[in-house]
């Protein structure tokens, strides 16, 4: 990697990227659009500045412990969004990147802090204030002449890692130890590209070639034979395949789970936690838009992405509601479903390799509160479906907490009510019978949880 190549003009962008990661779910969203904006994407840099972007969420629980102790702040969460953005950007390129340290680079640091000084402290003092900027110019330095040392062997593992002892406890109470290294070491893998081909608009014979014709070299995956991967960059905003709506932004993982749950033309299908629709436009597909899908959210802005992906896809068959889920046997009635689809909000643990801010965001108490609000929601998907008709339950958490142990819950709720129907492929066994699980290390792909029900008998 080349300093020459990052301009200040590029670090503006990182901090500005780095600000909305927190604020626009996915992360990586949150870069698309400020690369997209500073003319990076597709571009010679976007691999580089991407690669720096990424480091800062896998290392954050690290940076904001240096943030503190050189700002004197407790917690950086109290200080200005924009301040604190630009003191993480600081603290990874000034601290952690390797080519600050490279002999053939001995300038670079110095030509780095007059970046910070000049262009960033003047950005934070236009979009905040010009106090702000003033404080950030003072901080500069002293990132700069930071040494860091992990102080105990719990540093050195969340160093080496870079991940919380949180999800190391977590997933060490599932797996051995060495299990647990290669599902640690996975996460710091950088995965493909993946996209599904959309069957009502094109083939994945179409779009291979076309994407072959772009210079790529595409490959199909080995579990779902609609999505194809292949390694980025790629400009999504310039591709015809997309704007056309003949390819989906989802990885394999993910794209499986309407494909189990199986819905038909003509049915009724519920989608409880719907936005930002990557499911919701394949049930659409699958149903060859006849039907309905009831899609259910209360995001927003996730709401509207969703729109959008429906409408460049052509999926008509979908009413969306921005309720929370929970109300819909009020709003639509029990047993009115066909197929219930419940993708649970989680920790997201098994997508760690994309969402990188996860490494320091995951906390027990979250991960009981999510616990709550994934029994509720189920014990709703129950009361939505009619006698013989199906829910798959999935989530993108490797943690026992959010699978088998709410499938557990409700199963013995709902004994005589509920049944699962097991599933043996294509990925591995759950720790409950007829419940699987895709894993990082084993096959490549997110961490995904599937657990299928049908229902034997009407609920009260």
């Amino acid at each position: 990697m080349s300093y020459i190549a990052i301009t200040a003009k590029d670090l503006e962008a990182l901090v500005k990227a780095v600000k909305l990661g927190e604020e626009i779910k996915p992360s990586q969203q949150a870069k698309r659009d400020v690369f997209v904006e500073y003319n990076i994407a597709g571009t010679f840099k976007d691999r580089m500045l991407t690669a720096i972007y990424y480091d800062i969420w896998k290392r954050l629980g690290l940076i904001d412990r240096i943030a503190s102790e050189i700002t004197g702040v407790s917690n950086v969460a109290i200080l200005d969004p924009w301040l604190r953005a630009a003191i993480r950007v600081a603290i990874e390129v000034l601290i952690f990147e390797k080519f600050i340290k490279e002999e053939k680079y001995k300038d670079s640091k110095n030509i780095f802090v007059n970046y910070f000084k000049k262009r960033i402290s003047k950005f934070l003092s236009e979009v905040t204030h010009t106090y702000v900027g003033a404080y950030f110019w003072e901080l500069v330095d002293k990132i700069a002449d930071y040494k860091w040392r992990p102080k105990d062997i719990a540093e050195m593992w969340e160093f080496k890692y870079m991940v919380s002892q949180t999800i190391i406890s977590r997933l060490l109470k599932i797996a051995e130890r060495e299990e647990v290294r290669l599902i640690l070491k996975e996460f710091n893998q950088v995965y493909p590209i993946s996209i599904r081909v959309n069957i009502l608009k094109s083939s994945v014979e179409e779009v291979v070639k076309a994407l072959e014709n772009e210079g790529i070299r595409p490959s199909i995956s080995n579990y779902v034979s609609t999505v194809i991967k292949f390694r980025g960059p790629y400009n999504f905003d310039k591709s015809q395949l997309f704007k056309e709506g003949k390819i989906v932004i989802q990885e394999e993982a993910p794209a499986l789970a309407s494909i189990l749950l199986d819905p038909k033309p003509n049915e009724i299908v519920v989608d409880m936690c719907a936005a930002p629709g990557g499911k919701t436009e394949h049930i659409g597909e699958l149903m060859r838009n006849q039907g309905v899908i009831y899609a259910f959210d209360i995001d927003e802005m996730r709401i509207e992405r969703m729109k959008l992906l429906l409408k460049r896809t052509g999926i008509k068959n979908v009413k969306i509601f921005k309720e929370d889920a929970r109300k819909a046997p009020k709003m639509l009635g029990n047993g009115i479903a066909d197929k219930v689809l419940l993708d649970a909000p989680c920790s997201s643990s098994g997508t760690i390799m994309k969402n990188q801010e996860l490494r320091w965001r995951i906390t027990d108490e979250k991960i009981q509160e999510l616990q709550r609000l994934q029994i509720e929601l189920l014990e709703t998907a129950v009361k939505l479906t009619k006698k013989g008709g199906r829910i798959l339950y999935t989530t993108c958490s490797l943690f026992k907490e959010e699978n088998e142990d709410v499938v557990e819950h409700v199963l013995n709720e709902y004994k005589n009510i509920i049944k699962l129907i097991p599933l043996k492929g294509p990925f591995s066994p759950g720790f409950i019978y007829g419940t699987m699980r895709a894993w990082p290390h084993k096959h490549k792909t997110f961490g995904f949880f599937y657990a299928l029900f049908e229902k034997i008998e009407n609920s009260d």
